[in-house]
């Protein structure tokens, strides 16, 4: 464990903007964590872990505690389902794999998400009709001024739509070490019903789906859709989708008649953000290079040289000419420093 000066976080953010942090230390297990904590004060740290779900826009002057802990095993191994544990660090979509190479069923649909375990209930992921929260059973956290080691079981974390109680009532509080999950061995739930999984499966003529083909198809639709941040930066879905209420979706349709939406409950309606995105006229629009993407409105993305202040003048910009047009507001999903 060393403490590093003034490193570039160009290679630890997904969007590949380059700001400097003045002091950088990476743990690799919780002894490391522990001491680190037991050493500098929790306002003097900057969290990061896959940096897969942030915008920087600007260097960071307190000290980035990069959580690189590994580790994944299986915990409890009844008749119809087993529960399984992966450390903070483990990469999402790697953890995703192995839970398929085993033939465990339940996080297929969330294939290919970028970032890692740790970060993943903070954001309660969720693609193609599944959200973390379905599966999750439990994370191990310490408490940043305290070190007290806390459980937070599924109910504690107050899940909702790319949100959690880590997002409100005990942000920046705890640090989370590791995860639980409840996966199926035997009766897996496949779950078909959302996007293009369907016709997906159908073009590879798959008849009856195993949770590897729901994989398989979800990174065919995901890679087609979206950019790998390795070759072109980005955050992946940059904006939620909006919930509205039902009178206003009825309002939106007597002008827009061909608008995608999702019943959230019976007052309430989920519209497509990239679909908005979209009829503005957005998709593929430019500044500099900070850009939406051609493909996919929803991604905000950086052609090479774009700051964070240059992405998010762009997601502004965005915002505005939504609510011009539908007079619906985006919110970001991503954390912005």
């Amino acid at each position: 464990m060393k403490v590093l000066h003034n490193v570039s976080l160009k290679d630890y953010n997904t969007f590949g903007i380059d700001v400097k942090a003045q002091n950088f230390i990476s743990v690799t297990n919780v002894a490391e964590l522990e001491k680190v904590l037991q050493k500098i004060y929790a306002e003097e740290l900057f969290i990061l872990g896959g940096g897969s779900n942030m915008l920087l826009t600007r260097d960071i002057e307190k000290t980035v505690l990069h959580i690189d802990i590994k580790g994944k095993r299986v915990v409890e191994d009844l008749e119809d389902y087993i529960i399984v544990e992966a450390a903070a660090g483990e990469n999402w979509h790697e953890f995703v794999l192995w839970t398929l190479s085993n033939n465990w069923g339940g996080l297929e649909n969330l294939s290919l998400i970028p970032g890692n375990v740790g970060t993943s209930p903070i954001q309660n992921i969720g693609a193609y009709g599944v959200e973390l929260k379905d599966s999750f059973i439990s994370c191990e956290a310490i408490n940043i001024q305290t070190l007290e080691k806390v459980t937070f079981i599924n109910a504690d974390c107050e899940f909702g739509y790319r949100n959690s109680i880590f997002k409100s009532k005990v942000k920046g509080k705890y640090i989370i070490t590791s995860v639980r999950f409840k996966l199926s061995t035997h009766a897996h739930n496949i779950r078909t019903n959302y996007g293009d999984i369907n016709a997906s499966l159908e073009e590879a003529e798959v008849v009856k789906p195993t949770i590897q083909d729901i994989s398989k198809a979800v990174i065919k639709i995901r890679q087609q859709k979206l950019p790998n941040p390795a070759e072109l930066g980005n955050s992946g879905s940059f904006f939620k989708n909006p919930v509205i209420p039902t009178e206003d979706l009825k309002s939106l349709k007597l002008e827009y008649p061909e608008i995608p939406s999702y019943e959230v409950s019976e007052h309430e309606y989920k519209i497509p953000a990239g679909w908005l995105i979209d009829k503005a006229g957005l998709k593929g629009y430019r500044i500099g290079d900070a850009g939406v993407h051609k493909n996919q409105a929803l991604v905000l993305v950086n052609y090479g040289n774009a700051s964070g202040e240059d992405i998010l003048t762009l997601a502004q910009e965005v915002q505005h000419k939504v609510f011009d047009k539908f007079r619906v507001k985006l919110e970001p999903e991503v954390n912005i420093f």
